[in-house]
């Protein structure tokens, strides 16, 4: 013990906690309880801030895919004034208007096709004799065709175009079916057969 701690002092002080164990108890209780309302008021704050950052990125996404619809839009109206472009030069006879005017319209053309090609718009490249692809293809009719396999592109009615690797326009294509043999020539295969 120090000097300036005498025993009388330190018997004071214990009876004195043991008067106010209760009111020891009630700090501790109640620090207890302010340290579960911080938990409590940091867990709000981490959820709060996390979900602000799911909305901010909700809400970019949002603005990115209302842009692209909008462009994809703008975009389906000007394949169309292309396919008129296409049509109106494949009807406009060489000779009607002069070179000049002719390969003005191509220049105009090739821009047209320029700007939208920056924008990321690719034209489906179909051949004749390539399997239908229910992704990028439309049927519009079955031919028989005894020149390609069934279920073939034999014929491209209207290009299809894909705008950063999605089908914006699907192609509209003419699609082979099996040729169906006459009944005579089916009945002169079957007794072929049975003999």
């Amino acid at each position: 013990m120090t000097e300036e701690q005498n025993p009388e002092d330190l018997t004071s002080l214990g009876e004195q906690m043991d008067e106010k164990p209760d009111e020891l108890n009630q700090l501790k209780a109640q620090l207890e309880e302010a340290l579960r309302e911080k938990d409590q008021y940091k867990n709000m704050a981490q959820r709060a801030q996390a979900d602000l950052v799911n909305y901010r990125r909700r809400a970019a996404q949002e603005l990115s895919d209302a842009r692209e619809n909008a462009n994809a839009q703008l975009l389906l109206k000007l394949i169309t004034v292309a396919d008129d472009f296409n049509r109106a030069f494949s009807a406009i006879p060489e000779d009607a208007v002069s070179p000049g005017w002719h390969e003005g319209l191509q220049l105009v053309h090739r821009s047209l096709q320029h700007q939208m090609e920056s924008e990321g718009l690719t034209r489906i490249e179909t051949a004749i004799g390539q399997p239908f692809d229910v992704h990028e293809h439309e049927a519009v009719f079955f031919e028989p065709d005894p020149d390609n396999a069934e279920g073939s592109v034999v014929r491209v009615i209207r290009d299809g175009y894909k705008l950063h690797q999605r089908v914006l326009r699907a192609a509209q294509v003419s699609v082979s079916k099996a040729v169906e043999q006459e009944p005579e020539a089916r009945q002169d295969n079957d007794n072929q057969e049975a003999q």
